[in-house]
C-alpha cells in the first residue's frame, strides 16, 4: 500500500541512541534508544512503507522518519479498570460531607 501527499501517516525514529542518553535515568532505561512515534500529514508525493519521509504534524512541524503506518488510528487508553475504584461512588465520595 502508499500513501500520498497530505495522506494521514505515521513515522517513527530514533532521536537518541543508548550512549547519547542522560547518566540520571535508571540503568535499564540507558540501554535502549530513545524512540518516537508521530503522526501527522505526508509532505511526500509517495511512499512506502519503510520509506523516509516527511510529514507535517497538526501544529505545523516538520518531522522526518521512516513511514511505519498509513492512516493510523489512536490507541491510548488507561489502562484496565481498576476493581477497587469502580466501587467508588458519588455517594461514598460525599458521605457525611453533606448537609441535610
Amino acid at each position: 500500500m502508499k500513501a500520498k501527499k497530505g495522506d494521514w501517516v505515521q513515522i517513527h525514529f530514533v532521536a537518541l541512541k543508548p550512549q547519547e542518553r542522560s547518566e540520571h535515568l535508571p540503568e535499564d532505561t540507558k540501554k535502549v534508544p530513545f524512540e518516537i512515534r508521530i503522526k501527522g500529514f505526508l509532505q511526500n508525493d509517495q511512499a512506502s512503507i519503510g520509506d523516509l519521509v516527511v510529514i507535517k504534524t497538526p501544529i505545523g512541524r516538520i518531522v522526518e522518519g521512516n513511514l511505519e503506518k498509513i492512516n493510523p488510528k489512536y490507541e491510548h487508553n488507561f489502562g484496565e479498570p481498576i476493581a477497587e475504584l469502580l466501587e467508588i461512588t458519588l455517594d461514598s465520595l460525599f458521605e457525611g460531607d453533606r448537609n441535610g
